[in-house]
């Protein structure tokens, strides 16, 4: 992996005005969607981005494509800063820079072939000829598991699964550097979640590609991942290699996380930290560290001195007051289940397509598998 970054984020904020009135409309608030938020991705990297719903991570990715303007903040894309490129330069940027959207169902055009729809980037882009693109439209669907015949149908047609698979086949047809992942594979069947994230991988080491991975299911980050941030209401709370994280996380949010991966096994010894009170708003988040609410460590200090994200470790980054004096949580058995419960994905995946491959071509064609 070349230590060189594609992407550096330094100190990127969002905060969204709230107004009120219709006619004379008044700054009556701001929701800090993201604050203060730092991380960089080296080529060939894949940085997870997790945290609950609502606490930032897809408009992080949002902002780094520039599909939203970053209230401040340094965004450099090989080293080009882009969080002050005029309309016309970041159109061109983006050719390098792609999406993978997370509702299969909202993020195709209904009005378009699929053949259009994965045309359409190489004709704005100007890659390829007229003629070139078909046969580039029937590599792209080969390569994300559909068939050249799909290219003349419309995306009401096809499964959400399929739809997804589109969405990806789409963010490659201009052979980006980057590819923002926001939660790709949870609206897929369990084999097919696993199919996606091979084919993934499987691209990431051919051409080199990076991936910002934002997701929930805690198993997938652990299979995909080489580092993996967590976020909590608009601020990283913590980032390090996932080995790292997984294996003795040092943020209190961060091992509240880990202690509720689901465990195969019934009677295993396991300590679920259950975080008390609710997430709070990010148009009033708290004063200090933004946990400090639902911390069972909290002292004084926590809610009245925002803590930095500072080094414990070489590439271990924590944003807490108390992590030098807390002991670290050893989260070994959690870290196991990840792996074991997508192991068993995998498992499903491979006697799925074992299956597939002995029956007859057309009905394993008529049956919509690849």
């Amino acid at each position: 992996m070349n230590a060189a970054p594609v992407l550096e984020v330094d100190r990127l904020v969002k905060h969204f005005p709230v107004t009120r009135g219709v006619i004379l409309q008044r700054r009556v608030g701001e929701v800090q969607a993201v604050d203060d938020v730092s991380f960089s991705i080296a080529r060939g990297e894949t940085l997870a981005l997790v945290g609950e719903s609502g606490c930032g991570k897809s408009t992080t990715g949002r902002l780094i494509l520039r599909l939203l303007d970053p209230s401040s903040g340094s965004i450099r894309f090989k080293g080009e800063e882009i969080a002050g490129l005029d309309h016309g330069a970041m159109r061109r940027m983006r050719r390098h820079m792609q999406i993978i959207f997370q509702d299969p169902y909202a993020s195709l055009n209904p009005r378009m072939t699929v053949g259009e729809i994965l045309a359409e980037p190489m004709a704005v882009h100007g890659i390829g000829t007229p003629e070139d693109r078909p046969g580039r439209v029937r590599d792209l669907l080969g390569v994300v598991g559909l068939l050249p015949e799909h290219a003349r149908r419309y995306p009401h047609q096809f499964s959400g699964g399929q739809r997804q698979r589109i969405g990806i086949a789409r963010a490659l047809a201009v052979n980006p550097d980057l590819i923002v992942c926001d939660e790709p594979v949870s609206a897929l069947d369990v084999s097919i979640q696993a199919q996606v994230i091979n084919l993934l991988q499987n691209l990431q080491q051919r051409f080199g590609l990076s991936y910002l991975f934002i997701a929930h299911d805690l198993a997938v980050v652990k299979h995909i991942s080489d580092r993996v941030a967590v976020m909590y209401l608009g601020r990283l709370v913590e980032i390090a290699d996932k080995r790292t994280l997984y294996a003795t996380p040092r943020h209190p949010y961060t091992q509240a996380l880990l202690s509720a991966i689901p465990r195969p096994d019934p009677n295993a010894d396991r300590t679920r930290i259950i975080l008390q009170g609710d997430v709070p708003s990010p148009l009033n988040p708290p004063t200090g560290c933004r946990f400090h609410t639902r911390c069972p460590h909290a002292v004084a200090r926590c809610s009245a001195e925002t803590p930095e994200l500072r080094e414990l470790a070489p590439g271990h980054r924590v944003a807490c007051h108390l992590a030098d004096t807390l002991a670290p949580t050893r989260m070994g058995a959690g870290g196991d289940a990840a792996r074991g419960k997508f192991a068993e994905r995998l498992a499903l995946f491979e006697a799925a397509k074992q299956g597939m491959a002995r029956r007859e071509p057309a009905v394993a064609a008529s049956e919509g598998f690849a």
